[in-house]
């Protein structure tokens, strides 16, 4: 094994308690477990991927460049001149050329009203809604481990799996599951996946509307998406139907695209409301977990029971400019990566049926190092946009100086490559809760502190990992503890099958007092 595949792997002593049977009955016995790790952000960065984001940045460089100078070389003509002499071209001058003092004032008014109509609206967000179960619903680790056993579908050695997985998962005592997943009879039916969906997206979306006060008949576009279950009719004419919205929504419904399918779901929702104005869109996000339970014996296709949870989040937008008072955020920035056209990437997580013909999601051993190269192009691309100059001076004269020199060891070993401080492009991180790993891996390699990964943590600990909705569980946690003021950049990035990662960034346009109505509100935050 050559030392790069080495520096991907980590190690771990596993503690597994007393044996009770065979040779080594009544002695401490251990296991070393080898994981694979996130790549080391700082030693491969592709320059296509800031060269890319750079791209981004100068599209309407040529106005950011071309204004300041007419209002230089205005502002020199007119210094020059003393006051009577400006009144005097105004006003003298002007009876003599009325023809074409109209006609230049006919001209600006047509260049401005076409830089208007033309320019993208701004997007903002009023408000946003995530679903709490009931607490009959929430089940310890303890209780699923045992429920899980008495269900029957289970043999001993996959019960032993999923507790071990669990113990070092992150997730806490207090998350979510149907009722279905743990009885006898088999969850995985159309029924019991549209109750858990009306369940939880008319949750969401109740709450929603009671606290931004708009109708439902109001909504011009509705986008929902869950990866796993897509029935007919689909789920976003299931909330048509249920709230009697009008005949002439746009309405879509996004599926099989994994955990960061609810950034596009907001990508494609602002793509909408730019053709569409003075409109509301709304976006809801969710997964079923009863739907995709695997109730079988091979270990990769166990380990999304042991994460995934009950959740669902709905968001409101509007690009009407009478909203810019009322909003709490603007939309800023989407970046998003695809790295399906690599076959590691495309099957690392992957819907099949095991040899007993049990269907669910095998993830790959392969994951961290496949999800770590998506990181890694998406941040990169998203760098440009949002960092300050000095970071991306820095950065990227350190990036040119390795790849020049990237034939000579002894140059580049005296050059540490430069990682940007993300923490001075943003305010808050809403990184998907999918594992206590990842979460761990992203802090190491983008050198963020603790207080950065609270929010995800304290997601993956209460509600496990809620899929597409857990970025919005975060942003409600630091809603809950009132930590966004005015002014402050939330960047939320998500990342699932595909496989893909996306990022969206928010502005805050006000400090956000605590909610009336949050996940969060009955814990001692």
């Amino acid at each position: 094994m050559d030392r790069t595949e080495q520096d991907l792997l980590s190690t771990e002593i596993v503690n597994r308690g007393i044996e009770s049977s065979g040779p080594n009955a009544g002695s401490m016995t251990f296991s070393v477990r080898v994981r694979r790790r996130l790549p080391d952000f700082l030693q491969s960065v592709n320059l296509k991927y800031v060269k890319l984001g750079y791209h981004y940045l100068i599209n309407h460089a040529i106005y950011l460049a071309t204004i300041p100078v007419l209002v230089l070389v205005f502002s020199v003509e007119v210094g020059s001149l003393s006051r009577e002499e400006i009144w005097k071209k105004i006003w003298e001058d002007a009876k003599y050329d009325l023809v074409s003092l109209i006609g230049l004032f006919g001209l600006l008014v047509f260049t401005l009203s076409v830089y208007l109509m033309s320019r993208p609206r701004s997007v903002y967000l009023l408000d946003f809604a995530c679903y709490k179960p009931h607490d009959d619903l929430k089940v310890s680790r303890e209780q699923f481990i045992e429920q899980a056993r008495k269900s029957g579908k289970f043999d001993e050695a996959s019960v032993e799996f999923q507790k071990r997985i669990l113990e070092s998962s992150g997730i806490g005592d207090e998350t979510y599951i149907p009722k279905s997943v743990m009885s006898n009879e088999n969850c995985s039916t159309m029924k019991e996946g549209r109750l858990e969906a009306s369940t939880v997206m008319f949750g969401a979306l109740d709450e929603l509307f009671e606290k931004t006060k708009v109708r439902p008949k109001d909504v011009g576009v509705l986008v929902v998406n869950c990866s796993i279950f897509n029935p007919t009719p689909s789920l976003s004419a299931m909330i048509i139907n249920h709230y009697k919205m009008r005949g002439n929504i746009l309405s879509y419904n996004l599926g099989g695209m994994g955990c960061s399918a609810g950034i596009i779901a907001i990508d494609l929702a602002r793509d909408m409301l730019q053709g569409n104005p003075n409109n509301y869109a709304v976006v809801v996000s969710t997964e079923m977990v009863g739907f995709n339970w695997y109730a079988g014996k091979d270990r990769s296709m166990l380990i999304p029971n042991c994460f995934f949870r009950m959740g669902c989040s709905a968001v409101l937008l509007s690009n009407r400019r009478r909203d810019y008072r009322g909003a709490k955020y603007r939309l800023e920035h989407i970046v998003r990566t695809h790295k399906g056209a690599d076959d590691r990437s495309f099957r690392c997580i992957h819907q099949e049926e095991d040899d007993q013909k049990f269907k669910g999601l095998k993830v790959s051993k392969d994951l961290m190092e496949i999800g770590g190269d998506a990181l890694k192009t998406n941040i990169t691309t998203l760098g440009p946009l949002v960092l300050p100059f000095s970071e991306q001076l820095f950065f990227f004269g350190t990036l040119l100086y390795r790849y020049f020199f990237q034939g000579d060891k002894s140059l580049q070993a005296l050059t540490k490559p430069y990682i940007p401080n993300y923490k001075l492009a943003f305010e808050h991180f809403c990184i998907h809760a999918s594992s206590k790993k990842v979460l761990d891996e992203l802090q190491r390699n983008l050198e963020l502190n603790d207080k950065n990964l609270e929010a995800s943590r304290m997601t993956l600990h209460r509600f496990g990992n809620t899929s597409s909705s857990s970025i919005w569980y975060e942003l409600a946690y630091l809603e809950a503890n009132e930590r966004v003021k005015r002014g402050d950049r939330v960047w939320q990035i998500a990342f699932g099958s595909g496989f893909k990662c996306n990022s969206v960034v928010w502005k805050a346009m006000r400090r956000v007092k605590k909610p009336v109505r949050n996940p969060w509100l009955d814990l001692s935050l």
